[in-house]
């Protein structure tokens, strides 16, 4: 079994802990996103201890809302202390708020405002490419920020610079908080809408396999001549019959039974994963 499998339920309950002491969060997001993050940070070439280390990877959350997984990524990497993270999440003055704040090592843009995070990524990119540096650009949206028309504007200027550094991924949950996002705002052929501006397009059947991740990543790494599109299925709410694939989870707080309810299911399949 992929030990990045058992860890992303360990983070899960991190997550959860996160938002429970600070009152608040995109659980929803989190829980779909987070064998995404996981992953990602377990191939980037970043060091805690020289966070603006000029060749690092660079990592933009454009769903800046599901920040509580990002903030349970970075610990486990040795960027920032999970304690102080829980104790300090969402307080009066804090630096740890609902949305990444780059005062904090290991965050490299504030984000929060959707849209935002591909066009921040391409100039990341671009400018890598035009120092001659060999880093690499991840972004994560979500789905639902993907009717924001200033994506489109970035995914045709990273066809268009021929950014093969960048990678881009979609976490394809179905929900927003709203609704499904094919009711709120239909994306259609999200695949050949890239491809025609000129990305290299990988689909993930079940984007919360780090089996099926690493693959696509792999992939990702080895195309050149244009920037890459990871659009990963996975399912809203990941880790519990309690929230899975339900909008009203998306920026919810579990009552205590409800918290009860996550850390044992938590538990069980991570005990379930160990003995695969």
């Amino acid at each position: 079994m992929n030990p990045l499998a058992i860890r992303a339920y360990e983070l899960r309950q991190d997550v959860l802990d996160i938002i429970v002491s600070g009152g608040g969060g995109h659980i929803g997001g989190d829980m779909s996103s987070m064998e995404i993050m996981l992953t990602v940070y377990s191939r980037m070439h970043v060091d805690p201890t020289r966070p603006k280390d000029p060749d690092r990877d660079r990592f933009v959350l454009s769903k800046g809302h599901c920040v509580e997984t990002l903030y349970a990524v970075l610990a486990d990497k040795g960027f920032l202390s999970l304690e102080e993270v829980k104790a300090k999440f969402s307080r009066f003055g804090s630096e740890y708020i609902g949305h990444p704040h780059n005062t904090l090592p290991g965050i490299e843009m504030n984000s929060g405002s959707l849209g935002h995070g591909l066009s921040v990524s391409v100039g990341m990119a671009l400018a890598g490419k035009m120092d001659g540096r060999a880093y690499r650009v991840y972004t994560l949206m979500g789905d639902g920020e993907l009717a924001e028309g200033s994506v489109w504007e970035a995914a045709m200027a990273a066809g268009h610079y021929r950014l093969d550094r960048l990678c881009a991924i979609i976490d394809r949950n179905g929900l927003q908080i709203s609704g499904p996002t094919e009711e709120v705002m239909a994306h259609g052929d999200l695949a050949g809408r890239f491809t025609s501006f000129g990305w290299h397009v990988i689909e993930v059947a079940d984007g919360n396999n780090v089996d099926q991740l690493e693959r696509a990543l792999d992939e990702a790494e080895a195309t050149q001549g244009r920037p890459s599109l990871i659009i990963a299925h996975t399912v809203k709410g990941k880790g519990s019959a309690l929230m899975e694939n339900k909008a009203e989870w998306h920026h919810h707080l579990p009552t205590p039974e409800e918290y009860e309810i996550l850390r044992a299911d938590f538990a069980r399949r991570k005990e379930e994963l160990l003995h695969e």
